[in-house]
């Protein structure tokens, strides 16, 4: 079984062994995470809208804003993001540069007004589909950190084999591919004109890839060189449900508040096919040349490839959201969020997870995150703000592990619908240990995201 490693895109670097992909407790960390997408107004107001609803995004934090709506309408969302990752590993630096498109929100809700002379005076329905988690990104290190860790080359015949222990240069090459999305489908009703209350139904869609090559240039005391290649990959699936409950409370026109809770999200099956075997040096995915014999060490040969399945369970932390909002009528208004989750009671089961359940509560904390937004009309032009911060689930991280974002965005309704337009940027640093076993530090990553995001709305 692969054993725990550093998260590359999301943590700091923890105890592991020797697998250079990311091992279970960096995986159920990973799925447990939230890259708040949503519309454009939503993220142009860092997500801030526990205490407002009237949009459609708000169903994942607070479902009782379905109720907040005048009338019904549906939006859909698109993605732009441009992401660096800066590796720094001994001494030396590579960036590596993406783009990604798609479609990251499409939902509507129906409102209904009572027919009858009630308490409740309005009934609304929501449905959304967004992508939660995009994991797509990868990252090149390349260095010297002086160990050599294929040292020998398996097809030497000589009575005094050649040992290549001197260390050249090593190379690593990690891309992640897909995403969690999720399907919400809420309800919410409005008590006496200031109650509105709701909950809401989530259902997950994980699809997760991860291939990583490491490349050793290593050579002997007389000059002759060794290249060993190490490949590693790993495709994961499964599915997982939630739900919300939550209600907002109009204290007057102008000060309002809201109280939400997320449970757990329970994927009952995650389905894994990895060449991760226990033990990936010589016996993994490997090729092996040296400059001194014409023959090729190629594990895979002959049609054999290193391979395991795994079915296990995985339960993320709950989350608990307080919100609270100003309003000042037609004019603007300033929201802030507040939200916890206590990462130490993620937990994996199916399998002999002992050592990495363990460690969710020996190396993770009870994070505090908090956002702030605010909107300012005029007339029929919106212009938006925000900043979202996230704290690093290690307890181990340093500060600039903590993800900042800040965002701004315009809108322009034209009536029968809407334009809204918001652009964010977050960073943070981590690290990645991919000789995890050896004394050899973690590649160093800078990682800086730059969003994107245009909706439209459409009234029903």
């Amino acid at each position: 079984m692969k054993k725990i490693i550093a998260s590359a895109i999301l943590l700091a670097t923890v105890a592991a062994t020797n697998a250079q992909s990311l091992g279970y407790q960096d995986l159920g960390i990973l799925f447990s995470q939230n890259d708040n997408n949503g519309t454009a107004r939503f993220t142009a107001m860092g997500g801030a809208f526990g205490a407002l609803g009237g949009d459609i995004s708000s169903i994942n934090i607070n479902p009782a804003g379905l109720s907040v709506f005048n009338n019904s309408m549906f939006s859909g969302s698109f993605n732009s993001r441009s992401s660096d990752i800066i590796a720094d590993y001994y001494g030396n630096r590579l960036t590596t540069q993406d783009q990604f498109i798609d479609l990251s929100q499409a939902g509507g809700v129906l409102v209904f007004d009572s027919a009858y002379r009630s308490n409740w005076s309005k009934f609304a329905m929501g449905f959304n589909y967004r992508i939660t988690k995009d994991f797509t990104d990868g990252f090149i290190a390349q260095g010297n950190s002086g160990v050599a860790t294929f040292v020998d080359f398996p097809l030497d015949t000589n009575t005094n084999p050649f040992v290549y222990d001197i260390a050249d240069e090593q190379l690593f090459n990690n891309t992640y591919n897909g995403d969690l999305s999720e399907f919400n489908i809420g309800f919410s009703s409005v008590y006496q004109e200031k109650l509105h209350v709701g909950v809401s139904l989530n259902f997950y869609d994980l699809n997760f890839t991860q291939r990583s090559n490491l490349t050793e240039f290593n050579s002997d005391i007389n000059g002759n060189e060794l290249d060993a290649n190490l490949y590693q990959e790993n495709f994961t699936t499964g599915t997982g449900f939630s739900f919300n409950t939550g209600f907002i409370y109009k204290v007057n026109n102008s000060f309002r508040f809201g109280l939400s809770y997320q449970t757990p999200t329970w994927f009952s099956e995650i389905i894994e096919d990895s060449n991760i075997v226990n033990n990936d040096g010589y016996f993994g995915d490997t090729e092996i040349a040296v400059s001194n014999d014409n023959a090729v060490y190629n594990n895979t040969a002959g049609g054999f490839f290193p391979s395991q399945s795994l079915i296990y369970r995985l339960r993320t932390p709950s989350r608990l959201t307080a919100s609270t909002a100003f309003v000042f009528g037609k004019i603007g208004l300033i929201s802030v969020d507040y939200s916890n989750m206590n990462y130490t009671r993620t937990k994996l089961s199916g399998a002999n997870f002992m050592q990495e359940n363990q460690a969710f509560q020996n190396d993770f904390v009870n994070t505090h995150n908090f956002s702030i937004g605010t909107e300012w009309r005029f007339d029929k032009f919106s212009i938006r703000g925000g900043y979202r911060f996230e704290q690093s689930p290690d307890a181990f991280a340093l500060n600039s592990d903590d993800l900042n974002e800040y965002s701004f965005g315009a809108g322009y309704n034209f009536g029968n619908f809407k334009l809204d337009f918001a652009y964010r940027t977050n960073n943070r640093t981590a690290a990645y240990n991919f000789y995890s076993g050896f004394n050899v530090n973690p590649a160093n990553l800078t990682l800086d995201n730059r969003i994107f995001t245009a909706s439209v709305s459409i009234n029903l």
